[in-house]
Protein backbone atom coordinates (compact mmCIF):
# COMPACT_ATOMS: atom_id res chain seq x y z
CA UNK A 1 0.00 0.00 0.00
CA UNK A 2 1.16 3.22 -1.12
CA UNK A 3 1.56 5.95 1.71
CA UNK A 4 1.89 8.98 -1.02
CA UNK A 5 0.16 9.39 -3.73
CA UNK A 6 2.61 8.66 -6.64
CA UNK A 7 3.90 11.80 -8.92
CA UNK A 8 5.77 10.89 -12.11
CA UNK A 9 6.76 14.69 -12.48
CA UNK A 10 10.48 15.01 -11.63
CA UNK A 11 10.90 18.40 -10.10
CA UNK A 12 15.04 18.47 -9.65
CA UNK A 13 17.04 20.80 -10.87
CA UNK A 14 20.26 19.98 -13.52
CA UNK A 15 22.55 21.29 -10.35
CA UNK A 16 21.19 18.60 -8.30
CA UNK A 17 23.38 16.04 -7.00
CA UNK A 18 20.52 13.55 -6.47
CA UNK A 19 19.67 13.41 -10.08
CA UNK A 20 20.31 9.31 -10.68
CA UNK A 21 18.17 8.33 -7.54
CA UNK A 22 16.85 9.41 -4.62
CA UNK A 23 14.58 7.62 -1.73
CA UNK A 24 10.83 6.81 -2.37
CA UNK A 25 8.30 9.21 -0.96
CA UNK A 26 7.22 6.40 1.14
CA UNK A 27 10.18 5.81 3.25
CA UNK A 28 10.39 9.76 3.51
CA UNK A 29 6.97 9.52 5.29
CA UNK A 30 7.83 6.98 7.24
CA UNK A 31 11.17 8.55 8.35
CA UNK A 32 9.46 11.73 9.33
CA UNK A 33 6.55 10.07 10.78
CA UNK A 34 9.14 8.63 13.22
CA UNK A 35 10.63 12.22 14.01
CA UNK A 36 6.65 13.48 14.83
CA UNK A 37 7.71 15.49 12.08
CA UNK A 38 9.79 17.76 13.32
CA UNK A 39 9.68 21.16 11.65
CA UNK A 40 13.34 22.07 11.56
CA UNK A 41 13.58 18.63 10.01
CA UNK A 42 11.26 19.60 7.19
CA UNK A 43 12.79 23.33 6.57
CA UNK A 44 16.37 21.47 6.29
CA UNK A 45 15.31 18.66 4.45
CA UNK A 46 13.84 21.37 1.72
CA UNK A 47 16.93 23.27 1.30
CA UNK A 48 18.59 19.70 -0.66
CA UNK A 49 17.16 20.33 -3.83
CA UNK A 50 13.49 21.17 -5.77
CA UNK A 51 12.48 17.44 -5.28
CA UNK A 52 12.74 17.36 -1.62
CA UNK A 53 11.41 21.05 -1.41
CA UNK A 54 7.81 19.90 -3.25
CA UNK A 55 7.15 16.67 -1.30
CA UNK A 56 7.92 18.90 1.74
CA UNK A 57 5.57 21.29 0.36
CA UNK A 58 2.86 18.63 -0.76
CA UNK A 59 2.98 16.01 2.37
CA UNK A 60 5.80 16.46 5.28
CA UNK A 61 3.93 20.27 6.15
CA UNK A 62 0.59 18.79 5.69
CA UNK A 63 1.34 15.83 7.90
CA UNK A 64 3.27 18.44 10.27
CA UNK A 65 -0.64 20.97 10.35
CA UNK A 66 -3.02 17.74 11.00
CA UNK A 67 -0.34 16.47 13.53
CA UNK A 68 -0.05 19.53 15.97
CA UNK A 69 -3.60 21.04 15.17
CA UNK A 70 -5.81 18.22 13.93
CA UNK A 71 -9.57 19.58 14.64
CA UNK A 72 -8.61 22.72 13.30
CA UNK A 73 -7.31 21.34 10.19
CA UNK A 74 -9.99 18.98 9.40
CA UNK A 75 -12.29 22.12 10.13
CA UNK A 76 -10.22 24.18 7.44
CA UNK A 77 -10.80 21.16 4.73
CA UNK A 78 -14.24 20.11 5.82
CA UNK A 79 -15.72 22.06 2.45
CA UNK A 80 -14.16 19.42 0.55
CA UNK A 81 -10.66 20.96 -0.68
CA UNK A 82 -7.74 18.62 -0.17
CA UNK A 83 -5.40 21.69 0.59
CA UNK A 84 -5.38 25.17 2.06
CA UNK A 85 -5.48 29.20 0.77
CA UNK A 86 -1.39 29.57 0.98
CA UNK A 87 -0.21 26.20 0.99
CA UNK A 88 0.66 23.66 3.81
CA UNK A 89 4.71 24.95 4.04
CA UNK A 90 2.71 28.54 4.79
CA UNK A 91 0.09 27.58 7.25
CA UNK A 92 2.75 25.89 9.06
CA UNK A 93 5.02 28.31 9.49
CA UNK A 94 2.16 30.56 10.90
CA UNK A 95 1.43 27.93 13.42
CA UNK A 96 4.74 27.97 15.09
CA UNK A 97 6.26 31.21 14.39
CA UNK A 98 5.85 34.72 15.48
CA UNK A 99 7.01 37.12 13.00
CA UNK A 100 7.72 40.31 15.46
CA UNK A 101 8.02 43.54 13.68
CA UNK A 102 10.46 46.06 12.53
CA UNK A 103 10.24 49.88 12.74
CA UNK A 104 10.11 50.17 8.87
CA UNK A 105 8.09 47.03 8.37
CA UNK A 106 4.28 46.36 8.42
CA UNK A 107 3.13 47.98 11.81
CA UNK A 108 5.83 50.90 11.35
CA UNK A 109 6.53 51.33 14.94
CA UNK A 110 8.97 48.98 17.47
CA UNK A 111 11.80 47.01 16.32
CA UNK A 112 11.29 42.94 17.96
CA UNK A 113 12.66 40.26 16.24
CA UNK A 114 10.48 37.14 15.00
CA UNK A 115 11.01 33.69 16.53
CA UNK A 116 9.30 30.31 17.03
CA UNK A 117 6.75 29.08 19.59
CA UNK A 118 6.59 26.38 22.03
CA UNK A 119 3.09 26.32 22.10
CA UNK A 120 0.13 28.59 20.76
CA UNK A 121 -3.38 28.17 21.47
CA UNK A 122 -5.17 29.32 17.98
CA UNK A 123 -9.34 29.39 18.91
CA UNK A 124 -12.46 29.58 16.49
CA UNK A 125 -14.99 30.96 18.94
CA UNK A 126 -11.92 34.05 19.86
CA UNK A 127 -11.92 34.29 16.15
CA UNK A 128 -16.04 35.97 16.30
CA UNK A 129 -14.66 38.74 18.05
CA UNK A 130 -11.98 39.82 15.74
CA UNK A 131 -14.52 40.25 13.20
CA UNK A 132 -17.56 42.56 12.09
CA UNK A 133 -21.19 41.76 12.88
CA UNK A 134 -21.70 41.17 9.27
CA UNK A 135 -19.04 38.73 8.65
CA UNK A 136 -19.52 36.60 12.06
CA UNK A 137 -20.66 33.86 9.32
CA UNK A 138 -17.40 34.11 8.11
CA UNK A 139 -14.44 31.30 10.42
CA UNK A 140 -11.31 32.61 11.89
CA UNK A 141 -9.43 31.10 14.25
CA UNK A 142 -7.10 33.42 16.14
CA UNK A 143 -3.64 32.53 18.32
CA UNK A 144 -3.63 33.88 22.30
CA UNK A 145 -1.24 36.95 22.08
CA UNK A 146 2.48 36.26 22.07
CA UNK A 147 3.75 38.93 24.84
CA UNK A 148 6.82 41.31 24.63
CA UNK A 149 6.91 43.20 27.74
CA UNK A 150 8.34 46.59 28.38
CA UNK A 151 9.10 47.82 24.92
CA UNK A 152 9.53 50.65 22.98
CA UNK A 153 9.36 54.11 24.48
CA UNK A 154 6.65 56.33 26.34
CA UNK A 155 8.34 59.19 24.28
CA UNK A 156 7.83 57.94 20.95
CA UNK A 157 4.52 58.55 19.90
CA UNK A 158 3.22 55.09 18.94
CA UNK A 159 0.33 53.46 20.94
CA UNK A 160 2.31 50.57 20.65
CA UNK A 161 4.68 50.61 23.63
CA UNK A 162 4.88 49.04 27.20
CA UNK A 163 3.36 45.13 27.20
CA UNK A 164 2.72 44.18 23.07
CA UNK A 165 1.25 41.61 22.01
CA UNK A 166 1.30 39.62 18.73
CA UNK A 167 -1.04 37.59 17.57
CA UNK A 168 -1.44 35.56 14.28
CA UNK A 169 -4.78 33.41 12.09
CA UNK A 170 -6.17 32.07 9.44
CA UNK A 171 -9.23 32.17 7.94
CA UNK A 172 -11.59 29.65 6.09
CA UNK A 173 -12.01 29.66 2.68
CA UNK A 174 -11.10 33.34 2.63
CA UNK A 175 -11.86 33.67 -1.18
CA UNK A 176 -15.48 33.56 -0.66
CA UNK A 177 -15.69 34.73 2.86
CA UNK A 178 -17.52 38.24 3.66
CA UNK A 179 -14.50 39.97 4.70
CA UNK A 180 -12.87 39.80 1.65
CA UNK A 181 -16.20 41.19 0.07
CA UNK A 182 -16.29 43.33 1.75
CA UNK A 183 -12.40 44.67 1.98
CA UNK A 184 -13.11 44.90 -1.93
CA UNK A 185 -16.59 46.92 -1.53
CA UNK A 186 -14.68 49.61 0.45
CA UNK A 187 -11.83 49.82 -1.80
CA UNK A 188 -9.25 48.72 0.99
CA UNK A 189 -5.78 49.61 0.04
CA UNK A 190 -2.79 47.20 0.09
CA UNK A 191 0.59 47.82 2.36
CA UNK A 192 2.77 49.31 -0.51
CA UNK A 193 5.57 47.45 0.81
CA UNK A 194 5.33 44.88 3.02
CA UNK A 195 4.19 41.43 2.18
CA UNK A 196 2.72 38.31 4.36
CA UNK A 197 5.55 37.01 5.89
CA UNK A 198 4.01 32.94 5.74
CA UNK A 199 2.74 33.59 2.17
CA UNK A 200 4.41 36.32 0.92
CA UNK A 201 1.32 37.36 -0.76
CA UNK A 202 -0.19 41.59 -0.35
CA UNK A 203 -1.68 42.51 2.52
CA UNK A 204 -5.50 44.66 3.60
CA UNK A 205 -5.41 47.18 6.54
CA UNK A 206 -8.31 46.24 8.27
CA UNK A 207 -7.49 49.79 10.43
CA UNK A 208 -7.83 51.63 6.99
CA UNK A 209 -10.85 49.59 6.29
CA UNK A 210 -12.44 50.48 9.49
CA UNK A 211 -13.11 46.87 9.69
CA UNK A 212 -11.45 46.07 13.34
CA UNK A 213 -14.62 46.13 16.21
CA UNK A 214 -14.23 46.99 20.10
CA UNK A 215 -14.34 43.63 20.32
CA UNK A 216 -10.85 42.36 19.55
CA UNK A 217 -9.12 44.28 21.84
CA UNK A 218 -10.89 43.11 24.56
CA UNK A 219 -10.77 39.58 23.28
CA UNK A 220 -6.64 40.38 23.29
CA UNK A 221 -6.97 42.31 27.13
CA UNK A 222 -5.71 45.52 24.96
CA UNK A 223 -5.86 49.02 25.05
CA UNK A 224 -8.77 50.57 22.78
CA UNK A 225 -7.65 52.16 19.96
CA UNK A 226 -4.45 50.07 20.38
CA UNK A 227 -5.04 46.94 17.74
CA UNK A 228 -3.99 47.36 14.35
CA UNK A 229 -4.14 43.67 11.91
CA UNK A 230 -3.76 42.75 8.69
CA UNK A 231 -4.77 39.93 6.04
CA UNK A 232 -3.30 38.62 3.51
CA UNK A 233 -4.87 37.28 -0.12
CA UNK A 234 -4.29 33.74 1.06
CA UNK A 235 -6.78 34.88 4.72
CA UNK A 236 -3.78 34.84 6.83
CA UNK A 237 -3.93 37.82 9.72
CA UNK A 238 -1.26 39.49 11.03
CA UNK A 239 -2.07 41.78 14.30
CA UNK A 240 -0.11 44.15 17.11
CA UNK A 241 -1.70 45.26 20.36
CA UNK A 242 -0.82 46.99 23.66
CA UNK A 243 -1.79 44.68 26.68
CA UNK A 244 -3.27 45.97 29.31
CA UNK A 245 -1.80 45.35 32.59
CA UNK A 246 -2.94 42.56 34.36
CA UNK A 247 -4.10 42.89 38.22
CA UNK A 248 -5.48 40.05 40.60
CA UNK A 249 -8.84 42.10 40.62
CA UNK A 250 -9.04 42.46 37.00
CA UNK A 251 -11.91 39.62 34.62
CA UNK A 252 -12.05 39.62 31.29
CA UNK A 253 -14.97 40.95 29.58
CA UNK A 254 -16.40 40.66 26.17
CA UNK A 255 -17.76 43.48 23.82
CA UNK A 256 -19.91 42.90 21.32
Amino acid sequence: MMLVAKHYRCTHSSSCLCTKGHLSEDVIFLVFQHLNWNPRMIATLSCVCKWFDEIAKRVLWKEFCRTRAPKMMQDLQSCGSHSVDGNWKALGKLLIFCSGCSKNGLFNSINIEGHFVQKTRFSRTSGKSFLMPQCRNDVLYVSDPCEHLDQGDEDSGSCFRGDVGFFRGVFKSFSVSRVKHMLIERKAEFHPTEMCPYCKAKMWNMLQAKMIPKSACARLGAYNDCTEYYVCLNGHLLGICSLLPLTDSEEPSDVE
